[in-house]
């Protein structure tokens, strides 16, 4: 009987640990309303869905609505919007120092850009020539040479600095202005919203 009693009592004990382990695991899961966490599995558990942008109605999520109110997109009226992080990396509200300023809610940035000519670092580009006698007239697939004039050498080049321009085609243009990755090396894991939980305070 005694050893029966012991029995019981070790059971309960270790029933009690298990229920204890299990509420410390769902008050961890239940998270606070709007807190968004990443998970490495490709599912948002019960109580949390997709950070991706979609529009939830507010008579079902009035506490979320409170927080986050239009910000994610919605009319205000009947729907609000989630954050939408799929594919993009999520940054601090704010300004660090001697960086671009971020609102709450603000979108920017772009996979890919086509860089203009005032964003070209200052360069020069190298004419070539030959110091041989002409050939010919005609410059197609030709380089520029020393002119041949009937009896003598004609003098066309000089080491003084150029003073005017020429045509802007004078020298042939190269590159296609095709856009470029713009993207740091990522890894995408999944970004869940929470839809209840505990609802967070300001202090």
């Amino acid at each position: 009987m005694t050893g029966d009693c012991k029995t019981t009592r070790r059971s309960v004990a270790v029933a009690a640990l298990i229920c204890l382990g299990l509420a410390g695991a769902a008050h961890a899961q239940e998270g606070f309303v709007g807190e968004i966490r990443s998970f490495g599995n490709n599912f948002c558990p019960r109580g949390w869905t997709d950070a991706a942008g979609q529009l939830l109605a507010i008579s079902q999520n009035d506490a979320l609505f409170s927080l986050y109110g239009t910000t994610y997109g919605g009319d205000g009226r009947t729907t609000f919007g989630l954050p939408d992080l799929r594919g993009r990396t999520n940054i601090g509200t704010g300004a660090g120092p001697g960086l671009t300023p971020a609102a709450w809610g603000q979108r920017a940035g772009s996979e890919q850009i086509t860089l203009l000519q005032t964003q070209l670092p200052g360069h020069s580009h190298q004419m070539m020539a030959n110091d041989v006698q002409g050939a010919t007239g005609d410059p197609e697939d030709g380089v520029l040479a020393q002119p041949h004039l009937s009896n003598s050498q004609g003098n066309l080049y000089t080491p003084s600095a150029p003073n005017s321009a020429m045509r802007q085609n004078a020298i042939q243009p190269e590159g296609s202005s095709m856009p470029h990755d713009n993207m740091a090396p990522f890894l995408a894991i999944t970004w869940c919203v929470a839809l209840v939980g505990i609802y967070p305070s300001r202090n």
